[in-house]
């Protein structure tokens, strides 16, 4: 199986093998969805808080008598039923994250590698070089590949500043460094643009030796 390598012009220059076991297997559905349903949950940050009555200002005086009055008695203006007052059961701090075997969670990313694969939809580069923060000169790479109107995931191997500050003004391009792609960065996207140098990486993380 191999991919054509494409210079910055968009003109092909050679190619590289890619690993069937990563890009050539037959996608698993039901563990993509899971995949992404984790990676999702996993975002939430579960920070709201309410306070109940024990944690609201003040209310530590007995507002009226006991007796006397006519009315029901109260302990304390902080009471759920006052205006003002604790909230019953309202929503707390939770931790929201799930965990995923690392088995399953390389298995989904290569399900949708080689989904993309298969619809032609990876273009490799020999290398991503700017020489400063260009958004036109990077539209220009993607408009070589004619890839300008696409979603575009960008994956790179090395820290690129020029290339993240080029693409972040481009609502159609996410970037992300190889080692941290997740499968929502590969799906959510009609095209992967990959350096060489990336790719190779993908082979090594998501090959077969490293399921033993």
């Amino acid at each position: 199986m191999k991919l054509n390598i494409h210079s910055q012009d968009g003109s092909k220059t050679s190619s590289i093998d890619v690993d069937k076991f990563v890009f050539g297997i037959d996608p698993n559905v039901n563990v993509v969805n899971q995949a992404i349903n984790t990676e999702l949950t996993n975002l939430r940050q579960g920070t709201r808080s309410s306070k109940n009555r024990s944690k609201v200002r003040g209310g530590g005086k007995k507002p009226f008598k006991q007796k006397g009055r006519g009315g029901a008695r109260a302990g304390t203006i902080r009471s759920p039923l006052w205006k003002g007052g604790g909230t019953v059961f309202g929503p707390q701090p939770y931790n929201y994250s799930i965990k995923m075997p690392k088995k399953m969670r390389n298995l989904a990313r290569r399900s949708v590698l080689s989904n993309h694969f298969k619809n032609n939809n990876i273009f490799v580069l020999s290398s991503i070089n700017l020489e400063a923060p260009s958004t036109k000169q990077f539209k220009k790479i993607l408009s070589d590949l004619k890839i300008e109107k696409n979603k575009v995931t960008v994956v790179y191997s090395k820290a690129n500043d020029n290339l993240v500050l080029s693409a972040r003004n481009l609502k159609n391009v996410y970037t992300v460094n190889v080692l941290s792609v997740s499968t929502y960065d590969i799906i959510d996207c009609d095209s992967i643009l990959i350096e060489k140098s990336a790719l190779e990486s993908l082979n090594l993380l998501l090959g077969l030796y490293n399921e033993k």
